[in-house]
């Protein structure tokens, strides 16, 4: 397919990138239902690490296989798979270029008492070796440790990018000044979170989907003075892409917990409607049937489309 004039006006954006990342960036952006387009809806699976294998795949048994996870993502015709080391290894030779992917390369996990940090659980070679368009890094704005994933961020993205793998940031804020709940995705720090994810380099900026409010003391009087609206989703996305370079960086929104289908839909026409580029929809995709979930994802991308 022909890479299309808004595809070639987004890479445009991304000055100073090697030819081979922004190559790479297209591959993802030409891809599936949405190719072309400049949205995106990417299935990531890295729930396994974060909430462990019941509570992830037994609402949809089939989903424990990792080959049926290659499937759902080629089946839907998604933008893109992101998922760790072992689900990417165990299918990428039986569905090798079939869809680009993304190699999640640090984790945390519930059983551990702190969730202020992650650990590398892959490496740039490792998503070079299997054929990725990119890296997936969390960050955890406001924690304890956020200096040291910002540290962290730092070298991944340098070597990811030297290689021509995008860097993808999920920039999740907790702790620290962050009312615990409710501030973790206030309007204002979820547009801080954004930022910092676009000042350290971030190719495409995944975060939640922002609430209403404003959580951080010091930040209020600016958002009242300046009459900045966070009445309604559209509002409020608006405001996130303005944070992330007047809207010259990717920003794909969390589907979060499981919800029902007519929220899930509403939200993303939120996105739309705010200049978002798109979703990045897990347990409301794979914790449904198949049946369910084609028709899921194919509802959620004719919204962007």
């Amino acid at each position: 397919m022909i890479r299309t004039e808004t595809v070639r006006n987004i890479l445009s954006w991304y000055e100073g990138e090697t030819p081979g990342l922004k190559s790479n960036l297209s591959r993802l952006l030409m891809h599936g239902r949405l190719a072309g387009t400049g949205r995106l809806v990417i299935l990531p699976v890295d729930q396994g690490f974060e909430h462990g294998p019941a509570r992830s795949f037994a609402p949809n048994p089939a989903a424990y296989d990792p080959h049926y996870l290659y499937q759902l993502a080629i089946e839907s015709g998604v933008s893109g798979y992101a998922a760790p080391l072992g689900l990417l290894e165990q299918g990428a030779d039986t569905f090798a270029g079939e869809v680009p992917l993304i190699m999640k390369i640090n984790s945390g996990n519930s059983l551990a008492a702190s969730a202020n940090d992650q650990a590398l659980t892959g490496t740039v070679d490792d998503a070079m070796r299997l054929g990725c368009v990119g890296v997936g890094f969390t960050i955890y704005p406001g924690s304890d440790m956020a200096y040291d994933m910002i540290e962290e961020l730092r070298e991944i993205s340098h070597e990811a990018k030297s290689k021509g793998l995008l860097s993808v940031v999920w920039s999740y804020p907790r702790g620290g000044k962050i009312t615990k709940g409710v501030g973790e995705t206030s309007l204002d720090i979820i547009a801080y979170a954004a930022h910092i994810a676009a000042l350290m380099g971030a190719t495409i900026i995944k975060v939640k989907l922002p609430s209403a409010g404003i959580d951080l003391d010091a930040a209020k009087a600016t958002y009242e003075k300046n009459d900045i609206p966070d009445a309604t989703i559209p509002d409020r996305v608006r405001h996130v892409m303005q944070a992330s370079f007047a809207g010259k960086r990717l920003v794909v929104f969390s589907g979060g917990e499981a919800k029902t289908r007519e929220d899930l839909l509403n939200e993303v026409r939120g996105i739309r409607d705010g200049g978002g580029n798109g979703s990045i929809i897990g347990r409301n995709s794979f914790q449904r049937s198949k049946e369910d979930s084609l028709k899921l994802l194919g509802e959620i991308m004719d919204i962007y489309a």
